[in-house]
């Protein structure tokens, strides 16, 4: 995964600070919704699992009854607070990320697929008529990789450009469904020798110009390209460069 390894006292620069807050993005599961509550008018937080857009930008399935809903209909400002500090003796010293901008529901097929890929469980109560797909358009965002590393980023330095990468985007699950059929092997080889994961079965749940998504059990992965990709073929070949590195490690 994108991770900031430094000697101490080496700062790392903006630009590997923002690849680490977008894996920190990619990685997450679970976030902290903020929003303004509709009655009180105070700042209201709660639980909610996530995804990410192909862009990288949040995704969120809620019921209309939930109080978070009630309050985005309100107002759709809102917060989101992204958790890596996990397992840390001191989480002060681990990374987080605060992300704000204004929520909107989606009927994106897209959004759905790569959401379910990650919360199979969701798929129970995702046709239910009272729960809808949401997505956070990013504004603005303030990231703490630990002491010192305290940046705020614009959008355009969190979010994967996708123009051009149409050819991908549509051929995603085509992709996922190959690779994870296919080439299990590899993917473990990803997670494993690349990424210092766990041995298991490991599923690839997302694919984007930037990198893909690796999944075993709540555990969750990110694999980058050295370069964006935008076609079937050009991740093909990423992925092959790949698993002949980790073969080699």
């Amino acid at each position: 995964m994108a991770q900031v390894n430094k000697t101490p006292g080496e700062m790392p620069s903006r630009a590997e600070l923002a690849a680490d807050a977008r894996s920190l993005i990619r990685r997450a599961l679970k976030a902290s919704l903020a929003t303004l509550d509709a009655k009180t008018g105070y700042p209201y937080a709660s639980l909610i699992t996530v995804a990410t857009d192909a862009s990288g930008a949040p995704v969120f399935l809620i019921s209309a009854l939930a109080r978070h809903t009630q309050n985005l209909v309100h107002d759709a400002r809102a917060s989101i607070l992204v958790d890596g500090t996990g397992g840390l003796g001191d989480p002060l010293q681990g990374a987080r990320i605060s992300l704000f901008g204004r929520a909107e529901k989606t009927d994106d097929e897209a959004v759905k697929r790569r959401f379910l890929a990650r919360h199979e469980e969701a798929a129970f109560y995702a046709g239910f008529p009272d729960f809808s797909f949401w997505r956070l358009n990013l504004e603005g965002a303030h990231y703490i990789g630990g002491f010192g590393r305290i940046v705020d980023f614009a959008p355009a330095q969190l979010l994967v450009d996708t123009d051009g990468a149409k050819p991908l985007l549509e051929g995603e699950p085509e992709i996922l469904e190959h690779m994870n059929q296919d080439h299990a092997d590899a993917i473990q080889l990803y997670a494993t020798k690349l990424l210092g994961g766990a041995d298991g079965p490991w599923r690839m749940v997302g694919c984007d110009p930037e990198g893909c998504d690796l999944l075993y059990g709540d555990r969750a992965l990110r694999l980058t390209f050295d370069q964006p990709v935008t076609s079937p073929a050009e991740i093909r070949k990423a992925l092959v460069h790949l698993v002949q590195l980790a073969r080699s490690a």
